[in-house]
């Protein structure tokens, strides 16, 4: 029997993050493994952290539509190899990208049968909020990341499944019924 391939994408700050690693730990589903052209920070293990491609490598790739998404960010590219997606997928293991909301569109082109789960907060300043809190941003970060989310909030309607991320718990056992279900 074949795994689920969920696609998780929501603002930042919608805690999609906090749950999806939780529920990845929880039910042992592998981490997928990202390709990029950045180089390797100082630890990082190519196949296990990332698989660090050069940019003709990234671009060879692209060619031969080996990715089920990709994007350029900060002048590198990032994108998610479909044979390691399938390979785990075919091994009957559940596989979870938490990817931006354009790069679930591509996904979801690619592989039909993705489930797409939207995270959110019940509003925005909810979302305002829980930025700040992390006391991580500089306000103009803070202002990119509410504007990016206005953009972000009209795909909602694309996606299979939203969770508005009131209650941890409750957002942990949304996704786990998803994926169980």
């Amino acid at each position: 029997m074949k795994g689920k391939l969920i696609i998780v994408s929501g603002p930042s700050g919608s805690g999609k993050s906090t749950v999806t690693k939780i529920v990845k730990d929880k039910l042992n589903i592998p981490l997928s493994i990202s390709a990029t052209t950045r180089n390797p920070r100082d630890g990082e293990i190519d196949g296990k952290d990332y698989f660090f491609l050069s940019e003709e490598e990234f671009k060879n790739k692209i060619a031969n539509d080996e990715f089920y998404e990709y994007a350029k960010v900060h002048g590198n590219y990032y994108g998610t190899l479909k044979k390691t997606v399938e390979d785990n997928l075919n091994k009957g293991l559940n596989v979870i990208l938490e990817i931006d909301v354009q790069g679930a569109l591509i996904a979801k082109e690619k592989k039909k049968d993705a489930i797409l789960v939207f995270f959110r907060t019940k509003d925005m300043e909810v979302l305002e909020k829980r930025l700040r809190d992390r006391k991580t941003d500089s306000e103009e970060v803070i202002q990119t990341r509410l504007k990016n989310a206005e953009t972000e909030l009209k795909y909602e309607n694309k996606y299979n499944y939203t969770i508005v991320n009131e209650n941890l718990e409750n957002s942990i056992q949304e996704l786990i019924d998803i994926i169980e279900g």
